[in-house]
């Protein structure tokens, strides 16, 4: 018989833990353990000492980049794979720096999920198929080209600061933390941020920030 192998799924959607436990669920001598936010991700990885972690990046207390670095950080014998709506290629290549063994877009989910697993439980590497020209591009050292007319320039020291940090996926309660600012002044600048850049959306801050993280 095999043994049992425990996988432990990180979301902060409902919808969307059920939909990834019930597919999980059809693989043999599997227990699915669900965490809704980072913070408890971590313990359940801590605690159940689980083959694999299907991480969300962006998650409540603990981003899915904190979470990975705490388990580098630790030594804990856990495979990370990210499950994200992130296409952009800096985010990527933060995962890889941060040694996921696997990067799985939301959108391909459905048909990709038991596949990645399938693979990095055999001690490979797995990408969704459509962003498989970062690992080229990654592999050959090539960078991607700055971009120009950003629109930095029209913003403050303190809101440049702001969004560095927005860029390495803190909260904003580590953002408020380390620069010694409410969470409301936090939320003031990320708003004034948006409404100078012309950013509108629930990720559109992020997906900037890291864009051009390069120039801040």
């Amino acid at each position: 018989m095999n043994e049992r192998r425990t996988i432990v799924i990180a979301d902060d959607h409902p919808l969307v833990r059920k939909g990834l436990r019930q597919m999980i669920e059809t693989l043999p001598e599997t227990i699915v353990l669900e965490a809704e936010n980072g913070e408890e991700a971590l313990r359940l990885i801590r605690e159940h000492h689980p083959a694999l972690a299907l991480l969300d990046i962006e998650m409540p207390k603990m981003t899915g980049f904190d979470v990975a670095k705490r388990v580098n950080d630790e030594g804990l014998p856990v495979s990370v794979i990210f499950l994200t709506m992130f296409k952009e290629e800096q985010v990527f290549n933060k995962a890889m720096d941060t040694g996921v063994k696997g990067y799985v877009l939301k959108e391909n989910a459905i048909t990709e999920v038991l596949q990645c697993i399938a693979a990095v439980s055999e001690g490979r590497y797995y990408l969704s198929p459509t962003i498989s020209d970062f690992l080229v591009r990654r592999n050959s050292r090539l960078s991607s080209p700055a971009q120009d007319n950003s629109g930095l320039s029209l913003l403050t020291p303190a809101e440049r600061s702001v969004l560095k940090m927005v860029a390495t996926m803190k909260t904003n309660q580590q953002i408020a933390d380390e620069l010694n600012i409410s969470i409301k002044t936090v939320h003031n600048h990320r708003n004034h941020i948006c409404d100078k850049l012309g950013l509108r959306g629930t990720h559109a801050l992020m997906k900037f920030a890291i864009e051009n993280n390069s120039q801040l």
